[in-house]
């Protein structure tokens, strides 16, 4: 079951983020990597930094355990929905009344006229805020039903409804293309709300609905129900006293991302979106392997530390480690070898140069220094989170956090973007390091067997010739090919 679950989970983010590097593709052709990708990008980055702190369980590891224990699991479902939404269309109206602020906030090195142009376009971005929730609440309640394949594939419509934009505003101004991406942002996020609905109904969360409506009216409305009321007050309580320090220790490396865009705003033109380019390639080994095990093997690793089985939670995260372990350690030896080739191949073409591809794969390498340290991170913040220690989990990714800060910081006016990527990757060793010590390094050296190291030993070096003959391959076809062209 277990592996049924991870590979509808890793199979639906593989195909999301294909549609995703399709998206990325059509992007940096037809955009670049000029001011008008800096403006989408800052726009996109806040509302695509909730999508992926909500979607990597933040919202899922705070609601399912309130939820499975509620009393009253209607009235709970209904009341978390109804604040939820209110405040995202509350801050999406502020954003809107106040948007030269908030993209001052977003990217304060952008001067006056660009702030200008950007302005609108947040203000359009932020109310994805709301549909992102909904999709991820949603989903949510389809997982206590062990319904994966909703979550796991609604993402793609999200890039589709961009793709589309992007096609249709191909051929228009740079700026009006920026704004077809961001109506198609929203029409990608209604997407990935509807397609909730026939399963919520088949599976009958339809009558839970009406049930948790007439539960929350009759809460506020009869004095008899006051001990009701007050059990609902406790559960919600309960829920967001949870779920603040799971954001927090969920989202660590989306933070440093979105930190690093805000410094980047002081660096040249271009800088934005090379860090963009090369995070969403960074990001693909990260959700395809890391998220999309710790999602499969959460539920398994707390049933298992609230029945008193400590040794079978162990025996979960040891194979996990193997497989983490072997799988990051490939995909960061070929990405390091292979980075120009990578975003040359995926990026090179139209307004994105050659030149684009050399600044974006530099950025790309620092960001696959710390792959495997926030793959691992991933994956032993489990063991805090079955133990109900979110606020534990929450400090570590805070320290975390600063000290990635200050890298950036230091690094930045030496290794300008690049310096920022290795800075989150730097950051990423900490995040890591911090999750295994409160694991116990004890428990984790227990782990690790001469004979795993061996084979793990054998396969990299393996992967590392065949990595070389590719290379080797590769020059002497480009070899032959200039001289072809000499002669």
């Amino acid at each position: 079951m277990l592996k049924k679950f991870f590979l509808t989970t890793s199979s639906g983010i593989l195909c999301s983020r294909i549609a995703g590097f399709v998206r990325d593709l059509l992007s940096a052709s037809i955009l670049g990597s000029g001011l008008y990708s800096d403006i989408f990008f800052v726009a996109f980055k806040f509302p695509n930094l909730f999508r992926r702190i909500f979607a990597e369980g933040a919202f899922t590891q705070s609601f399912l355990p309130a939820f499975i224990a509620s009393k009253h699991k209607g009235a709970f479902s209904v009341s978390v929905l109804v604040i939820f939404s209110a405040l995202l269309v509350l801050f999406s109206l502020l954003v809107g009344f106040y948007a030269p602020f908030f993209t001052k906030l977003l990217a304060y090195g952008f001067d006056a006229h660009t702030i200008t142009l950007a302005q609108n376009i947040v203000a359009i971005n932020f109310y994805y805020l709301l549909l992102v929730f909904l999709a991820t609440f949603f989903g949510a309640l389809l997982q206590y039903k062990n319904h994966f394949f909703v979550s796991a594939y609604q993402t793609i419509l999200l890039n589709l409804g961009m793709i589309v934009a992007l096609l249709l505003g191909k051929d228009k101004d740079l700026l009006e293309v920026v704004y077809y991406l961001s109506y198609g942002v929203l029409i990608g996020g209604i997407g990935q709300v509807v397609v909730h609905f026939y399963p919520l109904y088949m599976l009958g969360f339809d009558k839970l609905f009406r049930v948790g409506i007439k539960q929350v009216y009759l809460c506020f409305k009869s004095p008899s129900q006051e001990r009701k009321k007050a059990t609902l007050k406790g559960e919600l309580k309960g829920f967001f006293k949870q779920f603040f320090p799971s954001v927090l220790g969920n989202s660590a490396s989306q933070i440093s991302s979105f930190i690093d865009t805000l410094l980047a705003s002081f660096l040249a033109t271009g800088s934005i979106s090379y860090l963009y380019y090369a995070n969403r390639i960074f990001q693909l080994p990260l959700a395809l392997f890391a998220i999309a095990i710790s999602t499969a093997l959460f539920p398994t690793i707390a049933k298992a530390i609230k029945n008193a089985q400590q040794d079978i939670a162990i025996q979960h995260l040891q194979q996990a480690l193997y497989f983490l372990t072997t799988m990051l350690l490939l995909c960061t030896l070929g990405g390091v070898l292979l980075s120009e080739f990578i975003i040359s191949l995926l990026f090179k073409r139209g307004q994105f140069g050659a030149a684009d591809v050399i600044q974006s794969a530099a950025v790309f390498r620092m960001y696959l220094v710390g792959l495997l340290p926030f793959g691992l991170a991933k994956i032993f913040s489990l063991w805090l989170y079955a133990h109900h220690q979110q606020l534990k989990a929450a400090k570590i990714s805070l320290y975390s956090l600063i000290f990635g800060t200050i890298c950036s910081l230091s690094l930045m006016p030496y290794l300008q973007a690049s310096g920022l990527a290795l800075s989150s990757s730097l950051a990423g060793f900490l995040l890591c390091f911090l999750n295994i010590k409160a694991f116990g390094f004890k428990r984790f050296l227990g782990m690790i067997t001469l004979r795993s190291l061996l084979k793990l030993a054998s396969f990299l070096a393996l992967e590392t010739l065949a990595l070389l003959l590719f290379l080797w391959c590769l020059g002497a076809w480009h070899t032959q090919h200039a001289l072809q062209r000499l002669f």
